[in-house]
């Protein structure tokens, strides 16, 4: 299988270089294409071969994968004239990886169906943590063949791995994950914070409280890089505002209110504002410490 599927990849971040590069350990062929050469050197290194465009990865692919950054990089990898489309040949099938808008999804579906191509939406959770360890949430949106056609390259980036429905499923469930995350990620730095001012040993508290009801993904993962000081980004501020926004306006359309979601976006913002938008989104506390004319600590450990 690994040796006559051919897998084409663009972009390679925080989390799309790993995801590729646990395809080719798997033993995939690979065509890769990023905006800057450089940043892929280590997987052309593994193996993986160069393109110039999408459009040449899509013309030498079977399944072309796209992990960008924003809604208007997905429009382009996939539609623009030097795009994945573009090149694609019937019986190809366009996996949109990135957290994007579940219209675009449809759309892109709408417009591969016509030439007869596949696509699947894919967005996944688990940061760069879940993208190193090949343990993503991968959530699905696309035909039953299309995807399962897909699913053994899913397998190998992630453990979890479900379908949700048609085109746009899989977008619309990742907005779920981010407005579960959203206001998670604000308790978690409210929290350390408390437990700063009153003056308790941080990490003591933190050992306390992940055992117990308040214990999440967010405080276990992200908890620790906060004491540290460590605001390296597993996951973008920029790219979580852009998540936030994108699930208000599905709301808004769906005519539901989400005030949590919505508080939790402008204090994202007002993270931006201050400088933080390439920081990761356990940054938030420098954000709240801000509004009570106080600082974060670091704690060394």
């Amino acid at each position: 299988m690994t040796e006559e599927l051919r897998v084409g990849w663009i972009g390679t971040g925080v989390m799309g270089a790993s995801m590729l590069g646990h395809l080719l350990e798997a033993g995939y062929s690979a065509t890769v294409y990023t905006r800057t050469k450089q940043r892929a050197g280590s997987l052309i290194a593994s193996g993986a071969t160069w393109a110039q465009t999408p459009r040449e990865v899509a013309a030498v692919s079977d399944i072309v994968i796209a992990m960008v950054g924003f809604p208007s990089d997905v429009r382009s990898v996939f539609l623009d004239d030097d795009g994945a489309l573009a090149g694609a040949s019937p019986g190809t099938i366009l996996v949109d990886m990135t957290t994007s808008e579940p219209s675009l999804a449809v759309e892109i579906h709408e417009i591969a169906a016509a030439k007869g191509i596949g696509s699947v939406d894919a967005p996944v959770s688990g940061g760069d943590i879940g993208a190193r360890n090949g343990t993503l949430s991968i959530m699905v949106g696309g035909s039953e063949a299309d995807v399962a056609k897909v699913q053994p390259l899913f397998e190998v980036m992630g453990s979890t791995v479900v379908r949700q429905g048609g085109p746009g499923a899989g977008q619309h469930t990742k907005m779920v994950n981010q407005i579960l995350i959203a206001t998670g990620m604000i308790g978690v730095a409210e929290g350390l914070l408390y437990a700063q001012q009153a003056g308790l040993d941080v990490p003591t508290v933190l050992e306390s409280v992940s055992g117990g009801a308040a214990g999440s993904w967010s405080l276990s993962n992200y908890g620790p890089r906060i004491l540290r000081g460590d605001f390296d980004p597993g996951f973008f501020v920029d790219h979580f505002v852009k998540d936030m926004g994108i699930a208000l306006d599905e709301a808004a359309a769906m005519q539901l209110t989400v005030p949590g979601l919505a508080l939790a976006h402008q204090l994202y913002v007002a993270l931006q504002a201050q400088g933080g938008g390439n920081d990761g989104t356990q940054s938030i506390i420098n954000a709240l410490a801000n509004l009570s004319a106080t600082t974060w600590t670091p704690i060394q450990t």
